[in-house]
């Protein structure tokens, strides 16, 4: 009897300006992040941000998504602040690439209104959260409020899918991101916070489909942490149709 077929999770690629072992310019992900979805009992499928001239085309995206059963939007560079109607960008936001935000963007659109299972990770919560509406501090503020290279507790609402999912009140989470959410966009609810009340994760409150997105990176320690390792659970069991 053949084992049944692992859930097929998409992960769009960052684009890398050099990689070594590649000798060109690159798209990359995470081994720890696709290593946290194997763990989880999924096969991850890095795919191409194809969104020439800075546009993506909805019909296009939604097409590729069809054959997936669940998405992640992994960590990266900063969105462009316009994509959020910011009329100047902070001296401080790097690696804006115009196609990358595009795809990503409409990645995140159409798998809420498609209903696919949605992981979102760092970048990715940005990205969700400017998808909905949505608008993003452009800087932290300081070395009293650094958020990078950093080990942190972060508070999770009682209640919360994230709670329910990690099996937690607190969870020690790793951090590495300067800007953070703003105003909250449509239909999502804040389910964590630092000690500085920086929003840590957000839910969507108001469709069907499964959401959760969270400011830090669980795959840094998923290894180790099963608390973290539980949302890559989550997402594959979500995938199989299962939570």
């Amino acid at each position: 009897m053949k084992p049944a077929p692992r859930p097929l999770i998409a992960v769009p690629a960052r684009f890398s300006a050099t990689t070594s072992a590649l000798r060109y310019a690159a798209e990359v992900n995470a081994r720890a992040l696709v290593e946290a979805v194997w763990r989880a009992g999924g096969e991850p499928a890095t795919i191409h941000p194809h969104a020439p001239g800075g546009t993506s085309d909805p019909a296009e995206v939604a097409a590729r998504l069809d054959r997936f059963d669940g998405v992640l939007l992994p960590g990266g560079g900063d969105i462009a602040p316009r994509r959020y109607g910011a009329a100047d960008a902070h001296e401080t936001v790097y690696d804006v690439d115009d196609e990358q935000d595009a795809f990503d963007l409409e990645v995140a659109r159409q798998a809420m209104a498609a209903g696919l299972p949605l992981l979102a990770i760092c970048r990715g919560l940005q990205v969700v959260n400017t998808a909905l509406g949505g608008t993003l501090h452009q800087d932290m503020g300081g070395p009293e409020r650094e958020h990078r290279h950093i080990g942190h507790p972060v508070t999770l609402t009682s209640g919360s899918a994230l709670a329910r999912i990690t099996r937690a009140d607190k969870v020690e989470a790793s951090c590495y991101h300067h800007q953070h959410v703003d105003r909250l966009g449509s239909g999502l609810t804040v389910t964590a916070r630092a000690a500085d009340a920086t929003i840590e994760a957000v839910e969507r409150t108001d469709t069907a489909g499964w959401l959760v997105a969270v400011q830090w990176h669980p795959e840094d320690t998923a290894h180790e942490d099963p608390a973290q390792q539980r949302l890559f659970d989550a997402l594959v069991q979500a995938a199989r149709g299962t939570c």
